[in-house]
């Protein structure tokens, strides 16, 4: 199916056409073969495969050195549809959690990929389901509600945001909600290690693992971590690791490069991905994120400059 798709995007995405040219038109035997689009390509151009106008179009935060990403959909059910079976594949209906968002940053922004998720997951979620921005008072008073009536939440916050909340509970130990974090630390404190911030978060709110949410503007579909930042990705979507040094050599499990990311449910935009993420993946196809790699795609974009 990789193949198939990307032959199709091939014909139907400018800018992937242009990459490929730039990498002398590979014509790849096997999936692996294929070339992987530098993720910054989503800020300098319109990444899509298809003609005529976007229905909705997600942008980024812009944290990043060289402006916000756009992706560009003009199907957002297929995004609706697919985000919903990520998660159900992990945890079953999304309907059958309360909801407790805490995005601060993201809701103070336009087309957050992050928050058209939640707020559907809101929409459709147990009572008590909401955003609460900066409100940790009537936030924590939310999670007594569900623990003292045993109602399953999810505490889905930005990094920085649970780390706030973190200083401030003094409740008693969570045992039906559970914390998912979704990054977003950068520029927000003394950066900490995801391993160091989870155990102070373990200790703090009384469990015994932090769960994690592994997604972007980018991409269509999103990895879950049940714990100890290992993360895993649903059927359509794969992980493999390039090295730094040598963009053609992909490494084995338990070696450490930049992550790329097969996401056929990119089939809108493009399915074939190198991202700034470091990571490395096990011999049971889970993943962990490492750190960051800001300038590992800036020659790739000169490139596919050069060309136009």
């Amino acid at each position: 199916m990789a193949l198939e798709i990307f032959h199709y995007q091939r014909h139907h995405n400018v800018v992937f056409a242009k990459w490929l040219s730039v990498n002398g038109n590979p014509e790849p035997k096997i999936w692996t073969d294929i070339p992987f689009i530098p993720i910054d390509f989503f800020k300098d151009y319109r990444v899509a495969s298809f003609e005529g106008p976007e229905a909705i179009v997600f942008e980024s935060s812009g944290t990043g050195h060289s402006g916000i990403s756009k992706h560009f959909l003009q199907d957002p059910e297929f995004y609706i549809c697919n985000f919903r079976k990520c998660f159900e594949l992990q945890y079953g209906q999304a309907s059958q959690f309360a909801w407790m968002c805490l995005l601060p940053g993201y809701l103070e922004r336009k087309n957050s990929s992050l928050v058209f998720m939640a707020d559907d997951f809101v929409k459709y979620g147990l009572r008590g389901s909401d955003f609460y921005l900066y409100d940790f008072p009537k936030l924590i008073r939310q999670i007594e509600t569900n623990e003292q009536n045993e109602i399953p939440g999810i505490l889905l916050g930005v990094t920085f945001a649970l780390q706030e909340l973190a200083k401030v509970y003094k409740g008693p130990p969570l045992r039906y909600t559970t914390i998912m974090e979704t990054g977003g630390m950068k520029g927000r404190g003394p950066e900490l290690t995801r391993a160091e911030l989870h155990k102070q978060w373990c200790t703090r709110f009384g469990v015994s693992q932090i769960h994690s949410e592994y997604g972007m503007t980018e991409l269509m579909s999103q990895a879950y971590s049940q714990g100890n930042g290992r993360y895993v990705c649903p059927p359509w979507m794969k992980i493999m690791i390039r090295d730094i040094s040598d963009p053609g050599n992909w490494l084995a499990a338990g070696k450490t490069g930049i992550i790329c990311v097969v996401d056929l449910a990119n089939i809108q935009s493009c399915s074939f991905i190198a991202t700034q993420d470091l990571g490395k993946i096990h011999e049971d196809g889970s993943f962990e994120v490492l750190g960051r790699h800001d300038q590992s795609d800036a020659r790739g974009c000169n490139l596919l400059v050069s060309e136009n």
